[in-house]
């Protein structure tokens, strides 16, 4: 079963300086029907503009994932950390017993579009941790590139939850079937372009809930076209 989430369904906030976009319930934004799914609890598609963003807040007993499509991401915690995340990389941060963090657009000229994403962790209380790479578009292209996962395999990040993060970049035609094992559920978010999930078009920004599926077959339908694939416990 593949249920739609229409990316003009979604919450939206725009601060002026932060425009966002909410694909589960977050901050005002309350839907019960929305809360997320499986492990995955949070999907924000934010822009912010030049030299602005969020100052230093915390956070507890949560995955937190950034995936910058456009510009460049400044990030600051209070473990030591100090980075820019840009196009092709992605960051993992483990917020456990409790983080202190900032995130600001590193240009003074142009904005930064990226996703934020929380993962429940497996257990609370784990120490805070940090880890960031980069995949190249060559890595993506045509194919699902495995970046996140519980055991770090194929120089993926460490996600301390039973979840496998694939990135796809794909052009139109470029085909790929992904299967599932048993008791395993997915969510696809398309982050730019189109593609057509099994016979069903999605555009950027619409999400989809995959479930009781033995495959998927993903196919690009738009030149350019980015997906990240969540495959993850039921």
């Amino acid at each position: 079963m593949i249920t739609i989430r229409p990316a003009q369904d979604r919450g939206a906030a725009n601060f002026g300086w932060l425009d966002s976009r909410h694909t589960f319930s977050f901050g005002e934004y309350y839907d019960p029907k929305h809360m997320g799914f499986a492990d995955l609890r949070v999907i924000n598609e934010d822009k912010v503009a030049p030299g602005q963003g969020f100052s230093t807040h915390g956070h507890r007993d949560m995955e937190i994932i950034s995936y910058v499509l456009e510009g460049a991401l400044e990030h600051k915690d209070s473990i030591g950390t100090g980075s820019v995340i840009r196009p092709g990389d992605v960051q993992r941060m483990s917020a456990g017993t409790g983080i202190q963090h900032s995130e600001y657009n590193a240009s003074k000229t142009e904005p930064v579009h990226f996703l934020q994403i929380w993962i429940l962790p497996e257990q609370k209380g784990i120490k805070p941790g940090y880890e960031q790479k980069t995949f190249t578009e060559a890595e993506k292209r045509g194919k699902l590139r495995l970046v996140g996962s519980h055991d770090g395999r194929d120089d993926s990040i460490t996600i301390h939850q039973n979840v496998d993060l694939y990135a796809a970049a794909l052009q139109e035609g470029d085909t790929v079937i992904h299967p599932f094992a048993q008791r395993r559920v997915a969510w696809l978010q398309v982050a730019r372009g189109a593609v057509q999930l099994n016979d069903q078009i999605l555009t950027a920004g619409d999400g989809a809930a995959i479930t009781q599926e033995a495959q998927i077959t993903l196919e690009g339908a738009s030149n350019d076209s980015e997906v990240l694939l969540f495959d993850m416990a039921a």
